[in-house]
């Protein structure tokens, strides 16, 4: 997946939500017909194209003022965009499918970002993946396979990590209903990594590089693996938005794709960006894999993803994805 600061990293440079100016849906339009719209995230250096479309008066052309919050966390921009307090919020598509299946009516509006087409990735997906899960510097285990019965360490329980690195250890032959699962936030995973207090360990960029730094082994790019190409990062309303406000986050997304698509083709100047919005060095930026941006959000982005919430348990039965796409 993209460039992006881990939650807990993102925890420290959330903000407060202030309150929406007026209207539904964190929406409000002036006297020139100008709509406000209030974009939640969760500080990611792959905001990057959103800042892009505020600077380059991408949404401005659209008769939007986009203002952004941070948020703590997906759930928590979810709960923000359904109450109305936000127009529009950053999730992947994860814990988008999850609020849906649990009767929370969202309509994803556009892509924020993802993984290029499969056939354009290069063979070491690290390349393209910010997450990795690591074994301790010397460790036997050489395969997913190898982590049955093993304790690996994810910052959340029934989260993407696990989600993403259950896939891992199935698609190896392995079984993740023997894993014993641990939550540690990422320094406290590189830690016990480092003194083999887990097996193995979900982290992201750039904790993946201080494990490498380490001497840590990367065992798989759960990320890739998992959601394989197309949209992962969404950005999604709540239903009193879409019902007062479809023009505007009509508007958002024509804005928002063509700052997409403007960065996928100016790399190195989003990644500055990103490096800016969350106070990273670029070096680290560029070390966590290259971002790709979608202009475009496809149904089996979703559906892949609903299935294999399925098939791997997290989900009871499918998620309704009908009509989820705003067209």
């Amino acid at each position: 997946m993209k460039l992006r600061v881990p939650i807990a990293v993102a925890g420290l440079l959330a903000l407060a939500l202030t309150g929406c100016s007026s209207g539904s849906g964190g929406s409000a339009s002036d006297s020139n017909g100008v709509t406000t719209l209030k974009v939640g995230t969760i500080g990611l250096s792959s905001d990057a194209a959103l800042q892009i479309g505020i600077t380059k008066g991408f949404f401005k052309d659209e008769k939007l003022n986009v203002q952004v919050s941070t948020v703590a966390n997906p759930p928590a921009g979810i709960a923000a965009a359904q109450s109305g307090q936000l127009a529009l919020t950053y999730a992947p598509s994860i814990p988008v499918i999850n609020a849906i299946s649990q009767g929370v009516p969202l309509k994803v509006v556009a892509g924020a970002d993802g993984y290029e087409p499969s056939s354009e990735q290069p063979k070491d997906l690290s390349k393209v993946d910010d997450t990795g899960l690591f074994v301790p510097k010397g460790s036997s285990i050489t395969s997913a396979k190898d982590l049955d019965g093993k304790t690996i360490a994810v910052p959340a329980r029934k989260a993407q990590m696990e989600v993403t690195i259950t896939q891992v250890i199935k698609d190896a032959g392995g079984d993740p209903s023997t894993v014993k699962w641990m939550v540690l936030d990422f320094a406290s995973a590189v830690q016990a990594l480092k003194t083999g207090r887990v097996d193995a360990a979900a982290l992201v960029s750039p904790f993946t590089s201080e494990a490498v730094t380490d001497g840590a082994t990367l065992l798989a790019s759960p990320g890739v693996a998992f959601f394989k190409e197309g949209a992962v990062g969404l950005y999604v309303a709540g239903q009193s938005t879409v019902q007062s406000e479809t023009p505007s986050l009509e508007a958002f997304q024509r804005g928002i794709y063509k700052a997409n698509a403007y960065c996928d083709a100016h790399l190195a100047e989003c990644q500055q960006v990103g490096a800016d919005l969350t106070k990273q060095p670029l070096s680290v930026i560029q070390a966590g894999g290259v971002t790709y941006w979608p202009t475009a959000v496809a149904p089996e982005d979703l559906s892949r993803v609903n299935t294999q919430l399925v098939q791997l348990g997290f989900l009871a039965k499918p998620a309704n994805l009908d009509n989820v796409i705003l067209k």
